[in-house]
């Protein structure tokens, strides 16, 4: 699993999440350190995006986030991670994310977290990256989301491969040896043009 160094993880930032979604966190966080490959993420320090970090770090791991400067104004930004990117934008935030990952992992989220995952699965069918995407089905919580995409396909909107694009596993355990056995990706294009 050379290939992958770096993982952009998309998660929640609400602290009212079910506890488990924190322990997973946490455990995929201190897997990260344990494995030496970088997180990379949203730059906050509460929910279940603080938790990953924290654990990331309590492990000895490096730990990049890239956060907005308005949310840094809202006192939200991790002031303990390796390094701490702040940019201008939310979409901005969202490339230079892209840029530095190997790979995308998605935990248990909000909106927030949503739109991150269609974007990025987005830009992977337009050919823009070709880096794994997998999405953490912890306790069935996306199980509704899955429902979603297939009738998406089932109307016709979208092709069974490109719904595809990303793949489910059921527990932060499965993500390793999933990725292990996926191909590495790259950006396809400059990330100034997402």
């Amino acid at each position: 699993m050379e290939h992958i160094r770096s993982l952009c993880v998309y998660c929640g930032s609400s602290d009212r999440g079910p506890a488990a979604h924190k322990d997973a966190a946490r455990a995929f966080g201190l897997e990260l350190a344990q494995r030496g490959i970088r997180l990379v993420f949203g730059g906050g320090r509460v929910g279940v995006m603080g938790t990953l970090a924290d654990a990331v770090l309590e492990g000895g791991g490096s730990v990049t986030g890239i956060i907005p400067d308005f949310l840094m104004r809202h006192e939200v930004g991790h002031q303990g991670v390796t390094q701490l990117e702040i940019v201008a934008t939310m979409h901005e935030r969202k490339a230079r994310m892209a840029e530095l990952s190997d790979g995308f992992v998605v935990l248990p989220g909000g909106l927030g977290t949503l739109e991150e995952l269609f974007e990025i699965v987005t830009w992977k069918q337009l050919g823009l990256h070709t880096k794994p995407i997998v999405v953490v089905n912890s306790a069935g919580y996306w199980d509704n989301l899955r429902t979603v995409i297939d009738g998406i396909v089932a109307a016709g909107y979208a092709r069974r491969e490109n719904a595809d694009l990303a793949a489910f596993v059921n527990s932060v355990e499965d993500v390793f040896p999933l990725l292990a056995r996926l191909p590495g990706g790259e950006l396809t294009v400059d990330s100034k043009r997402l």
